[in-house]
C-alpha cells in the first residue's frame, strides 16, 4: 500500500479531533448538514434526500460538468463518495482503492490507500468485484475490503489505524457492502450466499476494532441473537428454535442468508434495520422448509445485536429473491393513521410498508405490474398464511418434490429491484425506485457443497417481459397505498441509486451511462448527460464554496453488466445476466470515473 500525504485536510481538522465517546452524536449532527454527505445513504433513514435546492427544476437543464476523476480501476463502480468539509472520499471496486480529494484544489489527491489483496478473492465474488461505499466516524474512514478485511483509516492521512478480518474468502466469504457506524460500533455484513456461507451481521468497536457482537441469519437462537419469547414476527413470539425447525438436518450451516445490502438506523427507537439474502442452494428441493431467517427484515438493538422483530418476505425461496434491499425510514399514513414506517422494495417484486417499531405489516403490493410468481401477500391477520406471498404453482421451480424447468417467471432472479437504492422526498411523500423489468427461465439441478466452490444449483435465462422491449422503469411510489404514481421506461434496468432533492428533482443513472434529472412530481425528464461508462453507482450531492454539486460514479458492471465487466459471452454465464444484457455492449464500455456536475458561474 502507498500513501500520498498532505496537510490539506485542515478543513475537517476540528471534526477529526472529536473523541470516540461523543463521535456518534457528532456524526448524527453532521448528517443533518446538507452541505456534506457523511454516510453511505446520506443519513441514517436511508432516504437519500438532500435539502440542497440551488439546482432546481427550472435551472437543472443548465448543468455542466465541473470536474472529473478517474479511479484507475475498471469493472463495476457501485456506491457513492463521502464529503466531509473540504474533503471528498472516493472508493473503487477490487482492489478497493480509497482516495481523499481536496475540494479546494480541483480534487487534488491528498492521499491514496490501496490494499494488497489476494486476487484469488475475485473468483469467489458472485456478481462482479463491486464495493458499495465507505463510512466515517471518529476521525476514521471505514472500508469493507473484498477479502472481508474491515479497515479503519485515519481520515487525515490515510494510514491504517486498525484492521480486522471479518471472514474467510477460502470459504466463499467476501466483502461488498458499505459499513454503517451506529454509536460506538461499526456494522458490516458479509457476502457469499452462492458459496454456502452461513451469513451474519457483525459489529466492531469503532475505536479499536474489537468484536462487539455477531448475529447470524440462520441457526440456533444463541447464534441468531433472538429471544424466543420477546423477538416477534408479525406480532407473535417466534418461539424456540424458530430457524432450526425450518431447515432439514444441518443444511442451515451452509444456508446463506447473506447481508450485503444496506443498513438503516432509528436513533429514537434505537434499532438498526437490514435484510438477509437467499437461502443456499438455489435448488429449493435440497432445502425443504421455510429456511428461516433468510429473506428476512431484521430490527436489532445496535448495542447488543438482539433482534426485536423479524419478518420473512419469501419463505422457502425458489427464485433467488434476496431480501437485502434498503429499508427506508419515513412517516407514512396508512388507513388514516401515521406510522413510523419502514418501506422496503424487495427483490420479489413487492413493495412493503411496515411499522418499524412493532414490525406490523401495513402494505404489500406489486411495484412492477408484470410480477407473476405470486398473486398477492396475504394481509388477513386471522389467516394461517398471514404475511406470506400466495405462490402461483405454475411458477414454482419445484413441482411435486422434483426439480422443474420453470419458464416465464417475473421478476428474474435479480428481482424487480436489486441493491440499487431508492430515494424518498418528504416534500412529495413519494418514493423513487430504480427497477428491473425482467423475467426468466429457471432450471434447478442438484449440487454438492464444497467449501469455497459455487453452490448455486440452477441455470437461468433472462429477458424482458413478453411483448415488451424495455428492461427497466424508474417509478414514483406511494407507500401509503402501494400504488405507482408515475413510471418512466428505460431500455435497460435502472441499476443506479436515486437521489431526491429539495429543488424538486430526482436524479438517477442508466446502464448506458446517462445521468438523468426528472421532475419529482411528474417524472418529466429535464436533463441528461452521457458519462464515459454505464452507471451502477448512486447519485449524491453536496455544497462547497457556496455552490451545489451533483456527483456520480460511472463504471459499468455489477450483476447486470457482468458480461462486459468480466468479458463473458456464454448467455447463461453471470447467473443468466450475460444473455439478458448482451445488447449493453452496443451502448457503453468499461470505465471508472467520478463525474461532478454544477450550474455555470460562481
Amino acid at each position: 500500500m502507498r500513501y500520498l500525504l498532505s496537510t490539506g485536510c485542515i478543513g475537517v481538522a476540528a471534526l477529526l479531533a472529536v473523541s470516540s465517546a461523543n463521535a456518534n452524536d457528532q456524526l448524527q449532527k453532521m448528517s443533518q448538514n446538507p452541505k456534506d454527505w457523511v454516510m453511505p445513504a446520506g443519513n441514517y433513514a436511508n432516504t437519500r434526500y438532500s435539502e440542497l435546492k440551488q439546482i432546481t427544476a427550472a435551472n437543472v437543464g443548465k448543468l455542466q460538468v465541473a470536474w472529473t476523476f478517474s479511479t484507475g480501476v475498471l469493472r463495476g463502480h457501485e456506491g457513492a463518495p463521502l464529503v466531509i468539509g473540504d474533503v471528498m472520499y472516493v472508493h473503487g471496486p477490487f482492489p478497493n482503492p480509497v482516495y481523499a480529494l481536496d475540494l479546494n484544489h480541483d480534487g487534488k489527491i491528498l492521499w491514496k490507500y490501496e490494499p494488497r489483496q489476494d486476487p484469488n478473492v475475485i473468483p469467489v465474488m458472485c456478481c462482479d468485484t463491486v464495493n458499495r461505499g465507505l463510512a466515517y466516524s471518529d476521525g476514521k474512514i471505514f472500508l469493507n475490503q473484498a477479502d472481508t478485511t474491515l479497515v479503519a483509516l485515519d481520515a487525515k492521512t490515510g494510514k491504517v489505524v486498525w484492521q480486522v478480518k471479518n471472514g474467510d474468502p477460502k470459504k466463499g466469504e467476501t466483502g461488498t457492502s458499505a459499513p454503517l457506524v451506529v454509536k460506538d460500533k461499526v456494522l458490516v455484513g458479509i457476502s457469499g450466499g452462492e458459496f454456502g456461507v452461513q451469513c451474519r451481521m457483525t459489529a466492531y468497536d469503532v475505536k479499536d476494532g474489537k468484536l462487539a457482537w455477531k448475529a447470524y441469519s440462520e441457526g440456533p437462537d444463541s447464534e441468531l441473537l433472538v429471544d424466543p419469547q420477546k423477538t416477534t414476527s408479525l406480532g407473535k413470539p417466534i418461539g424456540k428454535d424458530s430457524s432450526l425447525k425450518t431447515w432439514q438436518g444441518d443444511q442451515w450451516k451452509i444456508g446463506g442468508g447473506c447481508t450485503w445490502g444496506w443498513t438503516s438506523y432509528d436513533p429514537q427507537l434505537d434499532l438498526v434495520y437490514y435484510g438477509s439474502g437467499n437461502p443456499s442452494t438455489w435448488n429449493p428441493k435440497q432445502r425443504p422448509g421455510d429456511n428461516k431467517w433468510s429473506m428476512t427484515i431484521f430490527a436489532r438493538n445496535p448495542d447488543t445485536g438482539m433482534a426485536k422483530w423479524v419478518y420473512q418476505m419469501t419463505p422457502h425461496d425458489e427464485w433467488d429473491f434476496d431480501g437485502v434491499n434498503e429499508m427506508i425510514l419515513a412517516d407514512v399514513n396508512v388507513g388514516g393513521k401515521t406510522h413510523k414506517a419502514l418501506v422496503h422494495f424487495d427483490r420479489n417484486g413487492f413493495g412493503y410498508t411496515l411499522d418499524r417499531e412493532t414490525g406490523e405489516l401495513l402494505v404489500a403490493q406489486k411495484y412492477d405490474p408484470k410480477v407473476n410468481w405470486a398473486t398477492k401477500v396475504d394481509m388477513d391477520k386471522n389467516s394461517k398464511t398471514y404475511g406470506r406471498p400466495q405462490v402461483v404453482a405454475q411458477y414454482s421451480t419445484e413441482h411435486n418434490g422434483e426439480d422443474h424447468n420453470t419458464k416465464g417467471v417475473c421478476p428474474a432472479a435479480l428481482g424487480s429491484k436489486d441493491e440499487q437504492p431508492a430515494a424518498y422526498s418528504p416534500e412529495t411523500k413519494l418514493f423513487y425506485v430504480p427497477t428491473n423489468h425482467v423475467c426468466m427461465d429457471y432450471e434447478p439441478f442438484r449440487v454438492s457443497y464444497t467449501a469455497g466452490q459455487p453452490y448455486v444449483g440452477a441455470t437461468l435465462s433472462m429477458y424482458p417481459p413478453p411483448g415488451e422491449s424495455n428492461m427497466g422503469n424508474f417509478i414514483a411510489w406511494d407507500a401509503s397505498t402501494g400504488k405507482i404514481v408515475w413510471s418512466n421506461p428505460e431500455q435497460f434496468s435502472v441499476w443506479s441509486g436515486a437521489l431526491a432533492t429539495a429543488g424538486g428533482l430526482v436524479f438517477y443513472g442508466t446502464l448506458e451511462g446517462y445521468l438523468k434529472a426528472v421532475d419529482a412530481k411528474t417524472g418529466k425528464e429535464l436533463y441528461k448527460f452521457k458519462t464515459p461508462s454505464g452507471i451502477i453507482g448512486n447519485v449524491m450531492t453536496y455544497e462547497h464554496g457556496g455552490k451545489q454539486y451533483v456527483a456520480i460514479l460511472s463504471g459499468v458492471g455489477g450483476w447486470a453488466g457482468i458480461g462486459l465487466a468480466a468479458g463473458l459471452t456464454d448467455p447463461h454465464a453471470g447467473l443468466g445476466a450475460v444473455g439478458g444484457y448482451a445488447a449493453l455492449k452496443d451502448y457503453t464500455s468499461l470505465g471508472g470515473q467520478l463525474t461532478v456536475f454544477a450550474l455555470p458561474g460562481s
